[in-house]
């Protein structure tokens, strides 16, 4: 019989967390006890799983004991306050911040790729940025036939990747708008995010290029054990709420057909084909919200490269970009 597991949820009342408890529970995760943890100022708050009402609790030195795996999504300074205690307490971490995916004591995993690496945990194991996890999803099996050896990456991310406040932003700035009335102040973002794009996903360096462009290229790299990849690309946000979107155009050390790639993504763990474009069929973020696959279409040659394809890529980032793709390593575990 499969051994039952106490499992502990940290950001249990955002967007992320609580979509690692719906996923806990769609996929019938064997848990014994769920934990739900938050800040002081979410505690008493109420969430249900499996019909029962569990109230959230305020994150403690006390909150790990007797926890098998801790699933973390509550922010990279959060994370690496209390990863170290969890850890401490005897628990599995599975940490979906940014605190701990380049640490080289820490594996990044994404199950469909490189799921062995869990097993060489010390306590810590790093879910992936979103936006690389269904990027890497689509390249990975085309990569073992044809060999990568650059990518580039243009993406079009939901505000949902920020949060809740950023869900809210959007839906308050487009009703004023469609309203003829003025944006209300205590946006999340620099500039109006509603029926515009901001080129402006994190902090930029001295170069321009912003942190999330910079965890595409690394993240990218150490998930697939290709140091030397050539990752280029720009990330933006955009005013849907949730599932990205991503264009990328991959460069391989031999000549792959588009249709032997389509073939390859039918057979693909974890990737749905939608490619008929003269029928007007290809994956749009309408068609990946709230679904679990990545789904892959408009795949053809390159028009500038040699032994190139070109794709678009899109993945729903609450889903298989954060929590599916969580619970998949609690399950490798």
């Amino acid at each position: 019989m499969e051994r039952l597991r106490s499992v502990a949820v940290l950001g249990a009342t955002g967007l992320v967390g609580r979509e690692m408890i719906k996923t806990l529970e769609e996929r019938d995760y064997p848990v014994s006890k769920l934990r739900a943890l938050a800040s002081p100022r979410s505690a008493g708050s109420k969430i249900v799983f499996r019909g029962t009402e569990i109230t959230v609790e305020a994150v403690s030195e006390e909150s790990f004991k007797n926890i098998d795996i801790a699933l973390f999504s509550a922010g990279g300074s959060t994370s690496k306050k209390w990863a170290p205690v969890a850890v401490g307490s005897g628990a599995v971490v599975i940490d979906n911040s940014s605190a701990w995916r380049m640490d080289p004591d820490v594996p990044l995993v994404v199950p469909e790729i490189n799921p062995w690496d869990a097993t060489g945990h010390k306590g810590i194991i790093a879910n992936p940025n979103c936006s690389t996890i269904q990027a890497v999803v689509a390249l990975w099996p085309l990569h073992k036939e044809a060999g990568l050896r650059y990518v580039n990456i243009c993406t079009y991310q939901s505000v949902a990747g920020t949060g809740i406040k950023a869900v809210e932003t959007l839906k308050n700035e487009a009703e004023a708008l469609l309203a003829g009335k003025e944006i209300p102040d205590g946006g999340v973002y620099p500039h109006q995010i509603a029926f515009n794009l901001l080129p402006h996903i994190g902090a930029f360096d001295e170069e321009g290029i912003s942190e999330e462009e910079w965890k595409m290229v690394n993240e990218s790299r150490k998930i697939m054990h290709l140091p030397e990849l050539k990752v280029s690309g720009i990330t933006v946000r955009v005013p849907i709420f949730r599932c990205h979107g991503e264009s990328v155009t991959a460069q391989f050390e031999n000549e792959l057909a588009p249709e032997k790639a389509k073939e390859i993504l039918r057979n693909a763990a974890g990737v749905v084909v939608m490619d008929d474009p003269k029928n007007e069929v290809y994956p749009m973020p309408i068609t990946g919200a709230g679904k679990d696959a990545v789904y892959v279409g408009r795949i053809r040659k390159d028009t500038g490269l040699n032994n190139a394809l070109s794709m678009w890529v899109v993945s729903d980032n609450l889903r298989k970009g954060a929590a599916l793709n969580a619970v998949q390593i609690a399950e490798l575990l």
